[in-house]
């Protein structure tokens, strides 16, 4: 099943995150620190700005190739979030019609432009989530955005709803698995028996959560999550992933990397011409 599969590489994430690299053995800290900043100065730029957002791109795909990640994986998780970003900017090409460019017959029009934004980004910031899940370990993620400062109890119902997915996710599929072993001539649930199923679901999550909630009550729970894993030290390696990446990503935030590349044969041309250098013909 669909379902099946996408939670095996989800777990699969979390598999990776146990790989022993350079790039694993970094501070949690680090690691998120960079990619809130890579976020934000994705973010920033203009709706128009296309072409800018494809330096971006090094980001993700560097960490996952020193990571370890496979490529085919990280695009097939990314790609899950394009019916949504769809949804979200089908309608620009319909309500900002002024063209910006043309490309011989074709009018690019502002809304082209940011509905293309919208999926890019989008893609970058799903494409670089997974890869920080993989590269450090969603609990690990947790336990540094506390370290950081987050809310005590923001972060353990953030570590809740991670856990406990895969729970809700296994009672899904079994209750399917059951009905198709039931229902042997018709494989696909109807609507009708989508809102039974939904519904016996969420029964069974509510009894489960208060039979979760009093184990933990007996087993003194706090309101904190334990972490039995040794802390790490934020030492040189961690400022030296910081400070490069960060250099990077100020760079193509403030350069406009794609037009100096398009720029570039222009100059050479220019230059063996033999004019001034930097006047372009």
């Amino acid at each position: 099943m669909g379902l099946d599969n996408a939670l095996h590489e989800i777990r699969r994430l979390d598999d990776l995150s146990a790989q022993d690299t350079p790039l694993h053995r970094l501070d949690a800290r680090a690691k998120v620190l960079v990619t809130l900043f890579f976020l934000v100065a994705m973010l920033s730029l203009g709706r128009y700005e296309v072409s800018r957002l494809l330096p971006f791109a090094a980001f993700p795909l560097l960490l996952a190739a020193q990571g370890g990640v496979p490529l085919g994986l990280l695009l097939r998780r990314a790609a899950l979030a394009l019916p949504f970003v769809v949804f979200v900017g089908i309608f620009n090409p319909l309500l900002d019609r002024t063209v910006h460019l043309t490309l011989g017959p074709l009018a690019v029009t502002g809304g082209m432009l940011s509905f293309s934004s919208i999926v890019l980004r989008s893609l970058l910031a799903v494409a670089t989530g997974l890869v920080l899940v993989a590269v450090t370990g969603f609990d690990q993620i947790c336990r540094a955005l506390g370290r950081l400062g987050m809310p005590t109890t923001l972060l353990v119902q953030l570590q809740f709803l991670y856990r406990y997915l895969f729970v809700l996710a296994d009672e899904a599929l079994r209750m399917l698995h059951a009905r198709v072993q039931r229902c042997a001539k018709s494989r696909r649930p109807s609507l009708r028996e989508y809102r039974t199923l939904l519904g016996s679901l969420l029964l069974r999550t509510l009894d489960r959560a208060g039979r979760v909630h009093q184990a933990m009550l007996c087993r003194g729970f706090d309101g904190q999550m334990p972490d039995l894993r040794p802390t790490t030290a934020f030492g040189p390696a961690e400022w030296r992933f910081c400070a490069l990446w960060g250099l990077f990503l100020i760079a193509v935030r403030i350069l406009n990397i794609p037009q100096h590349l398009g720029d570039l044969p222009l100059y050479l041309a220019a230059q063996a011409g033999g004019l001034m250098p930097g006047v372009l013909p």
